[in-house]
């Protein structure tokens, strides 16, 4: 992450008395300031005489990280995110629905790990199709070269809400998987998506 010292131009707070301040606690860039004890820091700022000018760039650091993502929240405000918030998306499985108590949750990371040919895949291409049917928003990012037109479009047309011939439900249902990232026009139209579901198959680590 930013050096402090990348931000003074910006931040007239982030000064060389602060960032002097901050060094002394071993603190030269954002990410340290992210890893040190908040609390400590303020108490330690509070014996200095120019005081109400450290807490005011602690401050400062703290409005820059949550300007560029959502606020931190500790383990207990998960819980009570993760009690209140029962949206649910269908894998289209109710067992595999079952194991996860509901199904995939909205705003939260579903991870799949398994053996080659353990069924992953087809977890993901029916997981997308089921979304797609809702009138949701998917975006398939395969890895891999496993993704399969057809395989989605068997999923999809398994519901009894569907029936032989209607290729224009089927098209508009499958519409918002099937992308070219490369097509300008399908592009724009993803920009302009407020939200979506993303299925990532597959990532390795190393």
């Amino acid at each position: 992450m930013a050096p402090l010292n990348s931000l003074e131009n910006e931040y007239p707070l982030i000064d060389s008395n602060f960032q002097t301040f901050c060094a002394s606690h071993a603190i030269y860039s954002v990410e340290d300031f992210l890893l040190h004890d908040l609390d400590a820091l303020l108490t330690s700022a509070a014996k200095h005489s120019t005081s109400q000018r450290l807490k005011q760039g602690i401050h400062q650091l703290l409005s820059i990280v949550d300007a560029l993502h959502p606020p931190l929240i500790n383990g207990l405000q998960l819980l009570e995110d993760f009690e209140r918030n029962k949206e649910f998306l269908s894998t289209g499985c109710e067992g595999i629905d079952a194991f996860l108590g509901g199904g995939l949750r909205e705003g939260q990371l579903t991870e799949l790990v398994g053996p080659s040919s353990s069924g992953k895949t087809q977890v993901c291409l029916m997981s997308a199709s089921t979304v797609a049917k809702h009138k949701c928003s998917v975006i398939y990012l395969d890895t891999g070269n496993s993704f399969s037109p057809q395989r989605i479009a068997h999923f999809v047309g398994q519901s009894s809400d569907y029936f032989s011939g209607n290729q224009v439900t089927l098209d508009s249902d499958l519409l918002p998987i099937v992308w070219s990232l490369f097509d300008n026009w399908s592009y724009n139209c993803f920009l302009n998506y407020p939200s979506f579901r993303l299925i990532v198959d597959f990532y390795r680590t190393y």
